[in-house]
């Protein structure tokens, strides 16, 4: 700001005129004692403030060089991590694919085994209902063949024990037919 001031102030000596300064008079003393304050200036500022001024600004271009490097090195972070995301990301999803698979063919299998043991449960009753079926008709007519010949034995024993006319030999036999239907 000196500097400035001095400058101006130097400007308007330069151009006085007379006693009264003027924009257009030149003042060697004026001149020189400048160039003096302003070399005197510019050292001072080198040798006090150059130093600094340069360490902090050395200083800043290397912190903003970490900045970017850092800021870089995260960037590569960040993109091996978004790699490994999908990586998993994928893996998880053809593992749950599989799973979802062995379970789809589980269940089936296990749909089919059910079906076939329900199949074969189903054949099984039948076969036993077709076998009691059969055991109980042949007891039945087992039954009806002793309920027959013992009523056949019957009317022959009636037969024989009365010797009957014809009149009295079908009344029996009617009796034995009745019996029959009856039974």
């Amino acid at each position: 700001m000196e500097l400035i001031l001095s400058f101006f102030h130097s400007f308007v000596l330069l151009f006085s005129e007379g006693d009264k300064p003027s924009l257009l008079s030149v003042n060697p003393g004026l001149i020189i004692w400048t160039m003096v304050v302003f070399v005197l200036f510019v050292l001072l500022l080198k040798k006090l403030a150059w130093k600094p001024l340069i360490g902090a600004l050395n200083q800043r271009e290397e912190s903003i060089l970490n900045a970017i490097e850092n800021a870089e090195k995260l960037n590569k972070e960040a993109e091996q991590l978004i790699e490994q995301n999908k990586k998993n990301l994928a893996d998880a999803n053809a593992q749950s694919m599989k799973i979802i698979n062995e379970s789809k063919d589980a269940a089936n299998k296990v749909r089919e085994d059910l079906i076939q043991k329900a199949n074969e449960d189903a054949r099984k009753i039948l076969d036993n209902a077709k076998m009691e079926i059969e055991k109980q008709k042949e007891s039945a007519l087992s039954e009806m063949k002793d309920k027959i010949s013992e009523i056949a034995v019957q009317a022959a024993e009636k037969i024989i024990s009365e010797n009957l006319d014809a009149k009295k030999q079908r009344e029996l036999i009617g009796d034995f037919l009745s019996k029959v239907t009856k039974n």
